[in-house]
Parts: C-alpha cells; sequence; structure tokens
C-alpha cells in the first residue's frame, strides 16, 4: 500500500511564448493602496524561498525549494539574474524574476503575488511593470512559460500582453512532500 503522505507525480502541460514587441498599453496603479517595487540585489536565500514559497505553494513551484543555500545562491546571485519585490502597504506582496539570457533574450522565470494581494486589482498592473523591466535592456525577445497548474487565466494574461505559444511539451512534476515542507520551516 502507497504512503497516503508521500507525493504523487502530477501531470503537466507546458506552453511556452514570446512577445518579440515591448507593450504597447499603460495601467494606472490601483487605488487606495501603497505599493512599491523594489530590485533586490544579493537576495538572501531565506527571503527568496520565503518569496517563492508565498507565491508558488498554490501553483506547486518546487524547483527552487529543492536547491540547498549554495546552489541557489548561485542561481540568484548570478548577474543576468534578477529579482524584483512587490511591497503592498508596507509588506511583501509578489515578485518577479528575470533572467538575461543573452543580449536578445530576457525570460520572465518567476512571477505571481501572495494570496493577500488577490483581488486587488495587482495582477495586471503588476505583470506590466515586470515587462516593462524586461524590455529596459532592448531585447529582441521575451519569453516566458506556463503551465495547467498555474493561474486558470495566467496563458490568456500572457497572450493579452503581447505573448503568443511557441511551443508545448507534457511533463510531470513531483510535488513536495510533507517532509520536504516540514524541512523547510529550517531554512528560513
Amino acid at each position: 500500500m502507497a504512503n497516503p503522505k508521500a507525493a504523487q507525480p502530477i501531470a503537466i502541460h507546458i506552453t511556452e511564448l514570446e512577445m518579440t514587441a515591448p507593450p504597447k498599453q499603460s495601467l494606472p496603479v490601483p487605488v487606495n493602496i501603497q505599493t512599491a517595487i523594489m530590485r533586490v540585489p544579493g537576495i538572501p536565500p531565506a527571503f527568496y524561498r520565503f518569496l517563492y514559497l508565498q507565491v508558488g505553494r498554490r501553483w506547486h513551484w518546487v524547483e527552487r525549494l529543492r536547491m540547498d543555500d549554495e546552489a541557489l545562491a548561485a542561481v540568484l546571485h548570478e548577474p543576468r539574474n534578477s529579482v524584483s519585490v512587490l511591497y503592498v502597504n508596507g509588506a511583501p506582496a509578489g515578485f518577479f524574476e528575470l533572467l538575461k539570457v543573452d543580449d536578445d533574450l530576457v525570460e520572465l522565470s518567476h512571477f505571481g503575488l501572495f494570496e493577500h494581494a488577490l483581488g486587488l486589482g495587482l495582477g495586471k498592473w503588476f505583470l506590466l511593470q515586470a515587462l516593462y523591466a524586461a524590455w529596459s535592456s532592448n531585447p529582441k525577445t521575451v519569453r516566458v512559460s506556463t503551465n495547467d497548474l498555474d493561474h486558470p487565466r495566467a496563458l490568456q494574461l500572457y497572450q493579452r500582453f503581447g505573448f503568443s505559444p511557441v511551443s508545448t511539451r507534457d511533463t510531470t512534476l513531483l510535488p513536495l512532500s510533507e517532509a520536504e515542507l516540514a524541512a523547510l520551516s529550517d531554512r528560513f
């Protein structure tokens, strides 16, 4: 009999998208809230894990949580990588991460909001800010991937902002086990 607490692989469908021109739209900052977006050079792995878990837990983000401090710091502190944190009314509310693959390509590798920031009208505005940051180095292409475990409207939102699907693939993901989740508390 299988261990009921053991994580079981989940089938996922991944869509890779690209945009080849900066977004043309603009959106006002949502009203009645204070927002700030701050780039975090040299982000500590524990703070990054906190952001990653707060945003990604419901979407089954696992890759970076399984890295040890040294491996995670190497990825995060790579000069081509940047992490920017959204603050709402003084508290962290989301983040985005960009990887400048080369002069022609920037990847929006992570993007999302904390639970408490959902429903405040921030999603589209924050994505637009992430795209402005991605295009600030004048690449030829910005790339993002999404999958069917992400927010149900993620693919539609990316397309609305100018991304076009370029490929799809199917794979599996092994969610965090209860033991892995418990062990994470020691890494914050």
